[in-house]
């Protein structure tokens, strides 16, 4: 495979990386025949079709979407505190049916009429009947003194809420900066301070380049790993910068389309996003690659989810979206059914 020069050193790039390639634009090609209303399946790749993978963009992505659109652009105009408050509790859970859930026992979701007794009395019904967190990631307990690990978290928000989190981040002069402010909290490492802060970029508060600064997750290192070998160590960042930059000739090499998402590239998150995606897709598709971690096996099966797939936007990034896509609901058969 080519050699390339990256962050001063030149690294062999493995067969994986072409794959990196060819998965992200039949990934792409899978979320764009499902807006069109084409029947499934959206693929002949075996692997796509058997098991689940995020969106090639993360803001595309089923959680994200919900979180835009129903969490920080809803039917509501918010204030400051107001979107903060939103955006970090719905963010500790991420999960749609916690934050569902939430509404129907407290009404509104907002910081001017939180009351915590009232919050943690819904979570713990709400626990009680089952998970309230994403199996996506895990989201460690702050240690605040409070006996569950959902009460420790409504503590760290009340934390971040009355230590004016909201002013520093207006005031923060870029995503690197607003990442270092996450990083004062408790128990919010590296990997969720990044994650938070592309979500807060969501909003209004904020509207911070995406390329300014990236960190790369657990998943993303394996992936980098699988791309590029343990020669990678300690490049990550610069790789991902690397893919980002190069994207449109790797794309031309391998002779693949790839539209975007209405037209927007790839930024520093979505490539990161990718390298954690292609890190589960080799442990089929490439089983003698090895990662840091050793895992072997893709845990999640593709299940089509009875959702409405929206595509709605921060309206900072200027996108057009094509009106003459039809709106879609996914069946629990995978079929689709039209929506006016």
């Amino acid at each position: 495979m080519p050699l390339h020069l990256i962050g001063c050193r030149r690294l062999e790039a493995t067969p994986v990386f072409d794959t990196y390639w060819r998965f992200a634009a039949t990934r792409q090609s899978i979320y764009e025949a499902r807006l069109d209303g084409t029947p499934a399946p959206w693929t002949d790749n075996p692997v796509l079709r058997e098991y689940r993978f995020t969106n090639v963009f993360r803001a595309a992505d089923r959680v994200s979407q919900f979180l835009i659109s129903k969490v920080i652009y809803d039917s509501e105009e918010h204030g400051a505190d107001d979107l903060l408050f939103r955006t970090l509790l719905f963010k500790f859970f991420n999960r749609v049916s916690t934050w569902r859930g939430l509404e129907r026992a407290v009404g509104p979701v907002s910081w001017s009429t939180y009351d915590p007794l009232r919050y943690g009395e819904a979570l713990d019904e709400l626990a009680a009947r089952g998970p309230i967190y994403s199996p996506a990631y895990v989201i460690p307990p702050p240690r605040l003194g409070a006996a569950r690990k959902h009460l420790n978290h409504l503590r760290l928000l009340e934390l971040m809420m009355d230590d004016g989190l909201a002013g520093r981040i207006r005031n923060a002069g870029g995503l690197h900066e607003l990442y270092e402010t996450l990083m004062d909290y408790p128990s919010i490492g590296r990997f969720l301070a990044f994650q938070f802060a592309i979500d807060l970029n969501y909003t209004p508060l904020t509207a911070f380049d995406e390329d300014d600064y990236i960190v790369a997750g657990p998943g993303a290192i394996d992936g980098i790993r699988k791309c590029f070998g343990p020669a990678a160590a300690g490049h990550e960042e610069a790789i991902i910068r690397f893919v980002v930059d190069s994207q449109e000739e790797q794309f031309a090499r391998l002779g693949l389309p790839f539209r975007g998402l209405f037209g927007r590239r790839l930024h520093l998150i979505d490539a990161q996003n990718l390298f954690c995606e292609v890190d589960k897709y080799a442990r089929v598709a490439h089983p003698e690659a090895r990662g840091r971690s050793g895992r072997s096996r893709i845990k999640q099966r593709f299940r089509p989810l009875a959702d409405r797939m929206t595509t709605i936007f921060p309206p900072k990034w200027g996108l057009t979206v094509e009106r003459q896509r039809p709106s879609v609901e996914v069946n629990a058969d995978g079929s689709l059914s039209m929506l006016t």
